[in-house]
């Protein structure tokens, strides 16, 4: 695959740039529309933006590899994270992972054979209120158990 934007992709970078006083401050998100198209940010990508922006590769990198929301390595068409923090943990977030982790076999960070799902173990996303939670890609789903979790993933097979 060719590290390349299109012209409309090219057009949305300019807008994300023109919101910022510094070109630098945009690095993350063009990094995000980067691995919507790409699906991880390879060096080839962390070069390629470094190039668009006419900034020094090691910032992209230092930005890329300090932010766990993007992906070092290529993830499953359905990325599965499992919050395991205080509010899920304590509400069954940990059994959940467990599960999760035992249905698919396969571990943090780690994908099926077939690259239909991955599997992340994260700290805290923000619904503490609705805890256990989960993420499937960016759709959120809250309050679940192990057989709500299990719906899902059966859903998408």
């Amino acid at each position: 695959m060719k590290i390349e934007f299109n012209k409309e992709e090219l057009s949305d970078i300019e807008k994300i740039k023109s919101k910022y006083p510094q070109v630098k401050s945009a690095i993350m998100d063009v990094l995000w529309l980067a691995q919507k198209k790409f699906g991880w940010i390879s060096d080839e990508v962390k070069q390629y933006i470094a190039d668009l922006l006419n900034l020094p590769y090691s910032h992209v990198h230092g930005v890329a590899s300090f932010y766990t929301m993007y992906f070092k390595k290529p993830m499953g068409k359905y990325h599965l994270q499992v919050c395991t923090n205080v509010s899920c943990m304590l509400s069954g977030g940990e059994d959940i992972y467990a599960h999760v982790s035992k249905k698919l076999n396969i571990g943090h960070n780690e994908k099926t054979e077939d690259g239909k799902f991955s599997l992340e173990e994260v700290e805290c996303m923000g619904a503490c209120g609705g805890s256990p939670m989960i993420a499937i890609n960016e759709d959120y789903y809250e309050n679940v158990n192990i057989s709500k979790v299990d719906e899902l993933i059966d859903s998408l097979k």
